[in-house]
């Protein structure tokens, strides 16, 4: 089979290719239910688009809810069967978010037929399958379109209690933040879609599942969580904060990086995606003294399949800061970093 890199047949990459938060925020704004629901409607909401959480969730009787997401993008890696494993463990990762577990997934492809061969489309669906397997998930069957760039993902489905939900508006003032994954796979996949160097370390993080991490969280009584994905560490922290009130403190030498992060950001491979996220939060961003842009930017940098960020202590996984009080920060919902 001739050798396709298939970054360059695609604008973005990963969960770079997000649009960016504040043009999704205004978009959705005014088009959801929040958590009410029709006299008709035969579950009760949980989790709506109130406070842009990981996934949907409806409570269908005493002690089952139903986890519902989706989540496709466009390659982050050359190998086609890498990218299918990277975006399967991305999709199910909304659903370890919540607390809950996948119990069935079904695939989402766009695919340029007179450009890519279908034995590539092959490798990308049997990466899916395999890391779906491992998360003991069938995928049955999916959607398909002949479309202008490469996307793939999946729509899962997966069971929770909704007694023991994970969820993004329920972090309390006066916990340490947890974070399960290093960042910096944004710069990295960055600098392979320019240079086509990859970082073996980068593809591990993205390729493991959040299973663990999730179980483990449940196990300490975490009641609040998201997973760090297309906005950053500061934007999916902000986000938290703002939907529960309260603010946070992010010790900067405390957080976990890819090896090679660091060299690819003094390369100047930083996606779009991670300085349009630095820009959304930085109003609401208070900065020691010592913290540089680099530092920031890296902090912001969009992630694929990334860890989960947990308001709790996580047995194994390194605590990066703590919750504070809104307004003990400065006015209104601040992420402080020193």
């Amino acid at each position: 089979m001739e050798v396709r890199r298939l970054t360059q047949f695609a604008r973005g990459g990963g969960c770079a290719c997000k649009i960016p938060a504040g043009e999704l925020e205004q978009l959705v704004a005014g088009l959801h239910l929040g958590r009410s629901s029709p006299s008709s409607a035969v579950a009760e909401v949980l989790v709506g688009l109130d406070d842009g959480d990981d996934a949907a969730v409806v409570q269908v009787r005493d002690g089952l809810a139903i986890v519902s997401t989706a989540d496709f993008f466009t390659p982050v890696v050359d190998d086609a069967y890498d990218w299918g494993r990277i975006a399967a463990a991305n999709a199910l990762s909304d659903v370890y978010a919540m607390g809950g577990s996948p119990v069935m997934a079904i695939n989402l492809v766009a695919w340029p037929r007179e450009l890519l061969p279908m034995e590539l489309l092959r490798e990308v669906l049997r990466g899916g399958l395999d890391v779906a397997s491992a998360a003991g998930c069938p995928v049955i069957g999916g959607h398909s379109i002949d479309g202008p760039e490469p996307v793939y993902g999946m729509a899962v489905t997966g069971t929770a209690d909704p007694e023991r939900l994970m969820r993004n508006d329920a972090a309390e003032a006066g916990l340490p933040i947890s974070l399960t994954k290093p960042l910096g796979l944004g710069v990295l996949n960055n600098r392979h879609k320019a240079t086509g160097q990859r970082s073996e370390e980068a593809v591990a993080v993205m390729t493991t599942l959040n299973r663990d991490a999730s179980r483990a969280a449940l196990e300490a009584g975490v009641r609040a969580a998201t997973d760090v994905t297309g906005f950053g560490l500061l934007g999916h922290l902000f986000k938290m904060g703002r939907a529960s009130g309260v603010a946070a403190r992010i010790e900067a030498r405390s957080v976990p990086y890819v090896e090679e992060a660091r060299a690819a950001l003094a390369d100047g491979h930083v996606p779009g995606g991670s300085r349009r996220n630095l820009d959304w939060v930085r109003p609401h961003l208070a900065v020691a003294a010592g913290v540089d842009e680099d530092e920031l930017v890296l902090l912001a940098d969009a992630q694929t399949s990334g860890g989960l960020l947990v308001v709790g202590e996580v047995p194994g996984f390194p605590v990066v800061g703590e919750t504070v009080p809104a307004g003990s920060l400065g006015e209104g919902v601040v992420v402080a970093v020193a």
